[in-house]
This record gives structure tokens, C-alpha cells and sequence, in this order.
């Protein structure tokens, strides 16, 4: 289907912007309350608003994460840019609906929604050795909490499994102060992560998607930022500033992997 996947050849920066035409329905999950909606291109999205839970925050963590999955060659749905009009949710008839609705007006984010997917359960779905030891090395990398038994956020799609929801990803950026050290620091958080299990050649995956992670694959990832996601007025930094802190996390967090690698071996000699 048109749209529908990043490719790894594609420049991962020149994102789509297409505009909500109709609300189809709440996505009750979690705070931030996505939503199901049409959009002026024939297709649906799952809208996640900038309106709802962390703010634009969040909204940076599913840019930067669905753009780094892709990236790194996983099936990521198709991200775009999504506008909401000023006018649009005034009919909605659900309070706590026309609220996030009014927040959100200017510029959201949108996954391409795929139909008939289902949520991957690791009792019904084997994953092997290599995929799973990636997407470990992944959400690891971007340190996401949200990829557990519990969630997996992964779905079936055409008996192909496609990552979905990285707005957990990022966490450092909640606090901001310190983050060299979070940038260094293991996740300790993997021990929770639903492949864990499966995930038994981390080495080889360390070794493989950091040749991915270039210098300028990592700065084309945060320049696709948009400025208008970066105004945070409890923190002091200008956006050209924040900007280089994600950069700077990226890049040494990269580079420092040797420690997220080794908290995720050593939390795998529990399920030995």
C-alpha cells in the first residue's frame, strides 16, 4: 500500500503533512489519548496530539524513535505530520475529547493505521534470535519502558511484525538536567522488555546498528524536529540548543552502548 513504510533509502526528513478531515474515534490508551482520524490524503492515522500527556515531549519521542526503528530497517507504519485545524473538534460532544481537541490545534504527529493488525503475543508468535537481540539493542538505545509483557506495542500486520509507539522512549528529556549521564548510564528498565527472553545475540546487534547510526543519519533525525515542538517554556535553552542536547544524547548513547549491551545480557542470565 502507498505510504504505509519508511524505506531505509528514503530520506527519513521529508515527512508527509496531511490535515485531519474527521475524528473517528478515541484510542482510550494511557494518558495522551490518541485518536483514530481521517485525513485529507484517502487515509487513516492514528493521531497521537500534542494537546495530551507530555506535551510536544512526548510527541518528539515518537518522531525521534519511529524515525530510528526505521532507520535501523524495522517495519515502522508510515509517520507524517498532521495539522489540526483551529476550528475542528468545536461538535465534539465529549468534554475531555474537545479539550485535548483545542490544545492540540497547529501541528501533531500521525502513524499510518494499519487495519486488521493485531498485538504480537510472544506465546502465539516466535521472534528469532537476530530480530529480537535488535529490537532489544533499540528500545534500549532509545530507552523505552513501554515494550513489555504487559504492552508490547508491537503488531501483526500481514504476518510481518511492525514496531509501533516509541512516545516512551526518551525519558532524560522529562527532567533534562544531567543528561550526559543519562546518555551513559545501562537501562535497567530492559530487564521488563518482552523479547528479552529471545534476545541472545546482542553483540552481533551492537555491532550491526551502530554502523547504521552515522553522524548525519543521527543530526537527520533531530533536524526533522519541528521548531514548533521545541517550545518549552520551563527550560532555558533556545530550540537550536535543545536540538544539540538530542543530538549529543544520540550520539553518546550511541557510543556508550557497550553499557546498555551488558545490563541486557547480564538481566538474560535470569530467564538462563
Amino acid at each position: 500500500m502507498l505510504y504505509l513504510y519508511f524505506s531505509i533509502q528514503e530520506k527519513i526528513m521529508n515527512l508527509r503533512t496531511v490535515n485531519v478531515i474527521r475524528y473517528v474515534t478515541p484510542l482510550r490508551e494511557g494518558g495522551s489519548l490518541p485518536a483514530l482520524a481521517d485525513a485529507d490524503d484517502g487515509f487513516k492515522y492514528v493521531v497521537k496530539f500534542r494537546g495530551g500527556g507530555h506535551g510536544t515531549k512526548m510527541l518528539v519521542s515518537e518522531l525521534v524513535g519511529g524515525l530510528v526503528a526505521s532507520l535501523l530497517g524495522f517495519r515502522v507504519p508510515e509517520l507524517v505530520f498532521i495539522n489540526l485545524d483551529e476550528a475542528f473538534g468545536r461538535t465534539e460532544g465529549d468534554e475531555e475529547i474537545q479539550d485535548l481537541l483545542q490544545a492540540s490545534r497547529g501541528l501533531n504527529l500521525g502513524l499510518h493505521f494499519l487495519s486488521g493488525a493485531f498485538a504480537y503475543d510472544p506465546v502465539v508468535t516466535s521472534v528469532d534470535a537476530e530480530t529480537a537481540s535488535r529490537i532489544v539493542w533499540l528500545d534500549a538505545f532509545l530507552t523505552n519502558v513501554d515494550r513489555t509483557i504487559r504492552n508490547t506495542n508491537m503488531l501483526m500486520w500481514h504476518k510481518e511484525l511492525w514496531l509501533i509507539d516509541h512516545g516512551a522512549s526518551l525519558y532524560f528529556h522529562h527532567s533534562w538536567q544531567g543528561w550526559e549521564r543519562y546518555a551513559q548510564t545501562p537501562f535497567a528498565q530492559v530487564k521488563d522488555h518482552v523479547l528479552l527472553p529471545f534476545a541472545d545475540e546482542m553483540d552481533k546487534a551492537d555491532e550491526y546498528l551502530k554502523k547504521l547510526l552515522t553522524d548525519d543519519k543521527i543530526r537527520e533525525v533531530v533536524d526533522s524536529i519541528p521548531e514548533d515542538w521545541l517550545n518549552w517554556d520551563n527550560e532555558e535553552e533556545s530550540k537550536e540548543d535543545i536540538r544539540e542536547v538530542y543530538y549529543k544524547f544520540l550520539t553518546t548513547r550511541r557510543d556508550s552502548s557497550c553499557n546498555f549491551v551488558k545490563e541486557a545480557q547480564d538481566a538474560r542470565k535470569t530467564f538462563i
